[in-house]
């Protein structure tokens, strides 16, 4: 048993260290700062509250000038740390199945004006249904999910949304990419089953699953409770009378009315210790009427069948005590069984550990916690904390539990990825590092002091676009500088001077 553990400790020790070098060839740029960034991110004791703290940690032998000089003017290989976050172990299911999935995190940066790209980001403020659409820089992340509850997910690949992106379109395109890069180095093989992606209720995806029908892939989904699917055509189908041609949707299946769902296709029953008995029930071949209209306004041809499974999930209790309601999710296979309805529903719970591995990037790694004006320093930074984030996961079986008095004791191989963090400066010590060490200088002599900044930043407008695609311009009447106009109660406008 001792040998067993110590040849895999061997081989995560190998692992750890052929990333560690891997990542610093991917850094072009000013490489030896970004990558002592890196690991003073790894090493710094406690959460990160701003970036120049990282300079006073001692695995950061470099000033503050070279922090802030690699994150601006720095240079990494993308397309590289993209295929070598890719190549690690990933997590599979039970199946040997590759569970993907997709959501977007917000970086938000309200006072932000001289920010370039930002978005309208859509948060939840305090209270019920309290949401809200703030400044910000959206990314739209897609990890690896592990099976069982856990706080750890594989990232592989991030992404900056651009003002007024197609969020399906854009994130077909991501996951188009992922899996290539998977089948690339081997992670998807012919003959293995198919990758599983798992969306949240803001996507579309039955669109999404057409768009990537010609890969191996299945889209799971969530749906709201208020939608309309309609049912396959009866066959052989009878035509009336009067004739015509022959329909291309059958009745409809509303969600909120269960005199129109029909004969069930399958139903599991599942007895768990966090909500109680589970029931899962399926019907087969369903799939939305399309309209030429939003996405489908330019569709060449006839519009398409996208048919999948639906699948209502109840349970007997939530944990928080609150509202118990049915969800409900589209799998974009037919024919499900018993088997494939619990694989869906299962994996669907799992989507919500990638919550907890954005709070780990926000809270303790302090992903959104620079005040950075360029939006590419910010995809910088951004790589710099996902592959921090991979050098924590493949430490796991390196890690020891560092816990605090007052903490339990956690099983091994079970520790969380602060936990991990907290030992990494002693693997950083047998690693070592391939950035060369500093050379010796001086700070320049900055503006002369009592002078005044003549090159004020650029100010940006937070980027909208309309339905017609063309970029948003504020009217006249609304720019700075300009006095608006009133209208009375008889229509008449004044000045308000």
């Amino acid at each position: 048993m001792e040998l067993v553990e110590h040849g895999v400790q061997r081989d995560a020790f190998t692992t750890v260290s052929d990333f560690r070098s891997e990542l610093y060839a991917c850094l072009t740029s000013r490489a030896a700062a970004l990558f002592e960034l890196c690991d003073a991110l790894l090493c710094t004791d406690g959460p990160v509250r701003t970036l120049v703290d990282l300079a006073l940690a001692p695995e950061h032998r470099r000033g503050h000038g070279a922090l802030y000089s690699g994150i601006n003017r720095g240079r990494i290989d993308v397309a590289r740390l993209r295929r070598a976050l890719a190549g690690v172990p990933l997590p599979r299911a039970g199946d040997g199945r590759l569970v993907l999935a997709v959501d977007v995190s917000p970086w938000l940066r309200p006072d932000a004006d001289t920010c370039s790209g930002r978005s309208f980001c859509h948060t939840f403020g305090r209270g019920l249904g309290k949401h809200q659409m703030v400044p910000g820089w959206p990314y739209s992340v897609v990890p690896a999910l592990e099976t069982g509850r856990t706080s750890w997910t594989a990232l592989l690949d991030a992404i900056r949304l651009e003002p007024g992106a197609d969020l399906a379109a854009v994130t077909a395109d991501q996951v188009r990419d992922v899996v290539g890069r998977l089948m690339e180095v081997g992670q998807w093989q012919p003959g293995s089953p198919n990758i599983l992606v798992v969306l949240d209720a803001g996507y579309d995806a039955p669109r999404i699953a057409h768009l990537l029908a010609d890969l191996p892939v299945e889209v799971l989904g969530r749906l709201r409770s208020d939608r309309v699917m309609r049912k396959p055509v009866p066959v052989p189908w009878i035509c009336p009378p009067q004739g015509g041609r022959p329909p291309k949707h059958g009745g409809e299946f509303v969600f909120g009315r269960p005199e129109t769902w029909g004969e069930v296709t399958a139903v599991t029953f599942t007895n768990t210790d966090r909500y109680g008995m589970a029931t899962a029930q399926a019907w087969d071949r369903l799939h939305p009427r399309l309209t030429r209209r939003a996405a489908w306004i330019d569709h060449e041809g006839p519009l398409p069948i996208i048919e999948g499974t639906v699948v209502r999930l109840t349970v007997e209790k939530l944990p928080s005590g609150g509202v118990n309601k049915p969800v409900w999710l589209w799998w974009s296979g037919t024919g499900a069984s018993t088997g494939d309805v619990d694989r869906c529903w299962q994996a669907f719970l799992r989507r919500f550990d990638v919550e907890h591995t954005f709070r780990l990037l926000k809270q303790t790694l302090g992903w959104t916690k620079p005040k950075l004006r360029d939006s590419r320093a910010a995809d910088r930074w951004t790589w710099i904390v996902l592959a921090a984030h991979a050098q924590l996961r493949l430490a796991r079986p390196l890690a020891r539990d560092l816990r605090r008095p007052w903490e339990r004791p956690a099983e091994p191989n079970r520790l969380t990825p602060a936990r991990v963090r907290r030992g990494f400066r002693n693997l950083h010590a047998k690693t070592g590092t391939p950035a060369g060490a500093p050379k010796p200088t001086r700070p320049g002599p900055g503006r002369p002091l009592g002078s005044k900044n003549r090159r004020p930043a650029i100010r940006y407008d937070v980027g909208r676009v309309l339905a017609t695609g063309e970029s948003y311009t504020r009217p006249a009447h609304h720019k700075k500088g300009t006095k608006p106009l009133r209208t009375t109660d008889d229509g008449r406008g004044y000045s308000t001077e």
